[in-house]
């Protein structure tokens, strides 16, 4: 048995782990184990080699992926016009690759699905999904692995803010990734006690409940406060203020047909706290440092058991299927049940987030 291997999308910490454990699982049933480089991209191009237990042992607490990464789709339009779906097919064919992990969110695991459907290419290729991504928003998951080393940086930087805010008698508001889930601002807004939590899940943003909120702080003497928003907040007057900022950064699609989404998110919320309630108001976006750096334990644990479990679903020949955790247990879902779904926030959680607000 030969496994193919690659890493999609955007990076976070983890992914390493999740090598090694893969490489390290394939050795006890005999398997090998090749990398593709730069995810899709490199299964385009042939850019696949074999790794072996002593390039990957020592890297399981390494941030970013040494199979490097990328956001190339197969199935774009672009990249069908090029029949990349059948340079992928043929250079795995080439390498005698029976098998392909592919470790990924929901635009990794959706290509990864196609090909399990044998779209485009004369026969299917047999994948089995990893979730990785910082957002925690894989359906069918409880838990991705780079979401916990995310929102622990997210945390220290709410916390570094409030040392200011408190210094200055100002407002900070901290933006953090997430696109369309707000799990990444809901986790540090409760971790770090931050005073406020906008979130993709609430349409419109509820600002004026957001000043009214801070307002109150004010009265009962606290001069100072931390707002974390999420970069996937939806407001009518928020689109006015990206249209403006995209002619000056211009606007971008990937491959999949994001849209970037952090134009200054931060920014405006903090123009509206000061406006409503004149208090004096400064942002940060925390950015790409959310992505980088060693994994947390956690996250160490979960990558290196997911990267386990995929490996023994090939072992038992259990192809088209996702890792997954349901509670304390590791399981597997469908991949075609994964895609084109995000795991958002429930209202329960929001509410539980209120009992902090005073």
């Amino acid at each position: 048995m030969r496994i193919g291997v690659l890493t999609g999308g955007g990076d976070c910490p983890g992914l390493n782990a999740a090598i090694r454990a893969v490489v390290m699982r394939a050795a006890d049933y005999g398997y090998k184990v090749y990398g593709i480089e730069r995810g899709y991209e490199g299964a385009i191009e042939g850019a696949i080699r074999p790794l072996t237990i002593e390039e990957v042992e020592y890297i399981i607490g390494q941030g970013g992926t040494i199979l490097h990464t990328s956001r190339t789709n197969p199935y774009s339009e672009k990249r069908l016009a090029q029949k990349a779906p059948r340079a992928v097919y043929k250079n795995l064919r080439q390498k005698k690759i029976d098998v392909l992990v592919t470790i990924g969110g929901d635009d990794t695991q959706s290509v990864a699905a196609k090909l399990t459907a044998g779209e485009e290419i004369p026969q299917p290729i047999p994948c089995v999904g990893i979730p990785k991504t910082m957002d925690n928003d894989v359906w069918g998951t409880d838990w991705c692995f780079g979401f916990d080393s995310a929102v622990t940086v997210a945390v220290d930087a709410a916390e570094r803010l409030r040392d200011t805010a408190r210094s200055h008698h100002r407002m900070m508001v901290l933006e953090v990734m997430g696109r369309k889930a707000g799990w990444v601002a809901l986790f540090t807004a409760l971790g770090a006690g931050a005073d406020w939590v906008l979130v993709p899940e609430e349409k419109p943003a509820p600002v004026e409940e957001m000043c009214d909120q801070l307002r109150k702080e004010r009265k009962r003497g606290k001069k100072y406060g931390v707002v974390v928003v999420s970069e996937g907040i939806e407001h009518p007057e928020l689109e006015e203020w990206k249209k403006r900022m995209k002619e000056v950064v211009g606007a971008w699609k990937d491959e999949f047909g994001h849209v970037r989404l952090s134009i200054a998110v931060g920014e405006w919320v903090a123009n509206v706290i000061q406006r409503e309630t004149g208090f004096e108001t400064r942002a940060v976006t925390l950015g790409h440092v959310q992505r980088g750096g060693a994994p947390t334990l956690f996250d160490r644990m979960l990558a290196t058991r997911m990267g386990v479990k995929a490996v023994d679903l090939i072992h038992e020949g259990k192809f088209g299927r996702m890792v997954a955790v349901k509670g304390d247990k590791f399981t597997s879902v469908p991949l075609s049940q994964v895609v084109g779904k995000t795991r958002q926030v429930p209202k329960e959680w929001l509410e539980f987030a209120r009992i902090f607000f005073k």
